[in-house]
């Protein structure tokens, strides 16, 4: 599927004018890997690429900027690769979580592990989701701006040259620490631990993918900035096959540690299968006569004997610091989380550890549009269009939280039977499955805030400098938390833990979006202009009440359906499907009846040719609901 990821076609990339900053007739890879319509570039005469987020919005692009947004249909392919991809991981992580449950139950040994699964959790959301790609995606787009207006060098080589050869020991200096000090971490994570000595050997094992997950985020930030999104969609499906295959081969000699192995396993898989996609991007060299100086230094890095291009902007500390502290302090929750369950009967720990994954699919899936669009948001501010940015955000804002919603009304309705279908078998009894289905049912109520807060701090990143305000608002919530599970793990034990971790986000949320709030005429509701991006915090939530409404009511619609249905199959689907049938309806209409905009809707065939049977009349009555939601949905990501 061309578009997307070049890997997957060859042949020229056409521009839309001789105007857009670059050069028309170019061979394929030398405009960023960017299909036809794409940002080729940026103004030849803008006196600074990465144009402050902060700023208020302005008009749009000035005449002869040559600045294209994404060809049509270009975001909606991404984000099916990226979708599928994600789903394919996501139900890859189950089969990991499955297996974990088989295997090991939930009792001590996995307790112990969960323990040191604390480590690839932060790792990840460090160094692949969240804190690295905040500060790279936005330095390659302004490198990729540069190298479409001819700077002298190759940018983004240079980039590569003063940031890779910095970063790698430090992740493996990180990596040998943590090994090292793995007694003292058990300690300080879980006190109250009934077997610490296999929690510290379990941690020493996964310490390695600090070194591997720092590897595989700084490949995943340079290809999405280069919009190529296949080889880092995939990282996850690469990721769990390792962790499972190892978990099979090993399990009956060394017990949990062989999943603690299988991290460092799965680590290694994940650099690999982008390997391939990276070197092809930066092999890729200017024709002669561009005003580019090809390999004046040595070999293919451009530039790297000095580190940088002239005039190239480099990865600063302060905004290392910020991404990376925020990103840490937002998994901290996980922390307050397991040192507050640390204290309860065993296997609280798994318990909360099983809720979390199963419920937090809703969120992965809704917030994988935001991979596909952040790279986009960075090169509109790096070329100076906030209005472009505004829009995108906003509408990423509104999908994302349907998409959130629908997912959230069908995990209240049926997690009890998810639960069992997924995880009741082998060494996990039905008192797990009681215990799993309550927290996970209280961890859905901050899926929205989860999801809102994933997409709107791309809004404050997203400029390539550094904001202290989304860390204070995340450190808001954190001590929300903390204080709030503190208060009700006595009398409602896990409950209350999931209750706390669903508030402290929600707070997080509200104060991030009143952080890049802006009023009618653009000026912000908080003293000092907004923060990120400046969006119209009215619209927002005009998109999002109504769907927030018909949530709760499906929620309970579809856990009576579910209930009654019985059985692990027959409920979730009988529940599913009320969910979605009163999700939706009830949705439009409240939206509609509140004044809410909404994209509006085209023909189905054209976006999912997969879907033939749709035109079927009985069919096409039948599930006309659906249709109208993916419609709109669809509509939405290829604006």
């Amino acid at each position: 599927m061309p578009g997307p990821d070049e890997d997957d076609g060859e042949g020229p990339v056409v521009l839309p004018s001789p105007r857009a900053g670059a050069r028309a007739g170019a061979p394929a890879g030398t405009h960023s890997g960017t299909p036809a319509g794409t940002h080729s570039g940026a103004r030849a005469d803008s006196p600074a690429a990465g144009t402050r987020a902060g700023a208020p919005p302005g008009p749009a692009r000035p005449a002869g900027s040559g600045q294209a947004p994404p060809s049509r249909g270009f975001l909606a392919r991404a984000a099916l690769i990226t979708a599928s991809l994600t789903v394919a991981g996501a139900l890859l992580g189950l089969v990991r979580d499955q297996s974990l449950a088989r295997l090991f139950g939930a009792g001590r040994d996995t307790d112990a592990f969960l323990v040191a699964w604390t480590l690839p959790e932060f790792a990840a959301t460090l160094l692949i989701e969240d804190g690295l790609a905040y500060a790279l995606v936005p330095a390659f787009s302004v490198a990729l701006a540069r190298r479409a207006q001819g700077a002298p060098g190759d940018p983004v080589r240079s980039l590569v040259a003063s940031t890779l050869p910095r970063l790698a020991p430090a992740f493996a200096a990180v990596a040998v620490l943590l090994a090292v000090t793995a007694p003292w971490l058990v300690g300080v994570l879980a006190p109250g631990l009934p077997d610490p000595a296999l929690a510290v050997d379990c941690t020493r094992l996964t310490a390695s993918c600090v070194f591997s997950f720092g590897l595989a985020g700084y490949c995943s930030a340079t290809l999405r900035a280069h919009r190529s999104f296949l080889a880092p969609a995939a990282i996850y499906v690469a990721y769990n096959t390792g962790i499972v295959v190892t978990m099979f081969t090993l399990g009956g000699r060394w017990g949990v540690r062989s999943a603690a192995f299988g991290v460092a396993v799965g680590g290694c898989l994940m650099v690999a299968v982008q390997i391939p996609s990276l070197v092809r991007r930066l092999r890729t060299r200017r024709p002669a006569g561009t005003g580019a100086e090809i390999g004046t230094e040595a070999g293919p890095s451009t530039g790297a004997g000095t580190g940088t291009t002239p005039g190239q902007r480099p990865v600063d500390a302060a905004l290392m610091a910020t991404v990376l502290l925020f990103a840490l302090v937002r998994q901290s929750q996980v922390l307050v989380e397991r040192y507050l369950a640390s204290g309860l009967p065993a296997g609280a720990i798994s318990h909360l550890n099983y809720a979390q994954k199963v419920a937090q699919i809703p969120m992965t899936l809704s917030t994988m549009l935001c991979t596909v669009t952040f790279p986009v948001v960075a090169r509109a501010l790096a070329d100076g269009d906030t209005e472009q940015a505004r829009d995108r955000v906003e509408r990423d804002l509104v999908v994302a939280s349907w998409l959130v919603l629908l997912g959230t009304a069908a995990v209240v309705a049926c997690a009890p039977q998810i639960v069992q279908l997924l995880f009741q078998r082998g060494a996990f009894t039905a008192r797990d499955t009681a215990a799993t289905a309550g927290v996970m049912r209280v961890y859905a109520l901050g899926l929205l805030g989860q999801t809102l807060t994933g997409v709107l701090v791309r809004s404050y990143f997203s400029a390539g400098r550094a904001a202290w305000y989304p860390v204070a608002a995340m450190a808001a919530g954190l001590a929300v938390t903390f204080w709030a599970g503190a208060g009700t793990v006595g009398p409602w034990g896990v409950t209350g833990i999931a209750a706390a971790n669903a508030a402290g986000i929600t707070v997080t949320a509200v104060l991030l979006l009143a952080g890049t709030a802006s009023g009618p005429r653009g000026r912000s509701v908080l003293p000092g202009g907004p923060r990120g991006v400046p969006l119209r915090a009215r619209r927002v939530l005009a998109g999002v009440g109504g769907p927030l409404v018909a949530a709760a009511v499906a929620a309970v619609a579809g856990a009576q359906v579910a209930g009654r249905a019985g059985g692990p199959y027959a409920g979730p689907v009988a529940g599913g499907a009320t969910v979605t049938a009163v999700f939706v309806l009830l949705g439009r209409v409240l939206s509609a009846r509140g004044g809410a905009s909404g994209p509006p809707t085209l023909p189905l065939a054209r976006f999912v040719p997969a879907l033939p049977s749709l035109r079927r009349p009985l069919v096409r009555r039948l599930l006309l609901p659906v249709r109208t939601l993916v419609r709109r949905l669809v509509h939405a990501v290829r604006r």
